[in-house]
């Protein structure tokens, strides 16, 4: 039986154990990989390390097939758009523990059509993913 990638669940699992031990996810991306959205001008030897705190992004979405959020560089809001297999590994910005993924090769199958990751500027509440299925996934959010 073919089980499906353990990334995932994997890197959902770190980013939940970093954000409760009060410390700062970072992630690193293949920036060449195909469908990743970044602003190639961050971009170091073919990657890119982005900070996926609460705190730093919204419109936050995290399931089995992407990565997505909206940020600021330099100032500027942008969307991020990460394929799963493109992640590379996932830290915490404070003592370096993570963890490092194996290379996955990208999948060549056409992507539905349509946008993948939610386009909203607005940094209340995210709206809801228009591929999700209909069962709400948990997410994080900081209070104060």
């Amino acid at each position: 039986m073919t089980m499906r990638s353990n990334r995932p669940y994997l890197l959902r699992a770190f980013f939940d154990w970093i954000v409760d031990s009060d410390c700062t996810p970072y992630v690193v991306i293949d920036a060449h990989y195909p469908g990743v959205e970044v602003p190639q001008s961050h971009v170091t030897n073919g990657q890119i390390v982005l900070n996926i705190a609460p705190r730093a992004v919204t419109n936050f979405l995290l399931d089995r097939e992407i990565l997505a959020f909206s940020t600021r560089f330099s100032g500027m809001p942008i969307d991020i758009q990460v394929p799963i297999s493109a992640v590379i590994g996932i830290y915490s910005q404070e003592n370096g523990q993570g963890m490092v993924f194996e290379h996955e090769a990208p999948d060549l199958t056409p992507p539905p059509s349509g946008p993948k990751a939610v386009k909203t500027k607005s940094p209340a509440s995210p709206a809801p993913h228009p591929n999700s299925p209909t069962k709400l996934k948990p997410s994080l959010r900081v209070v104060k």
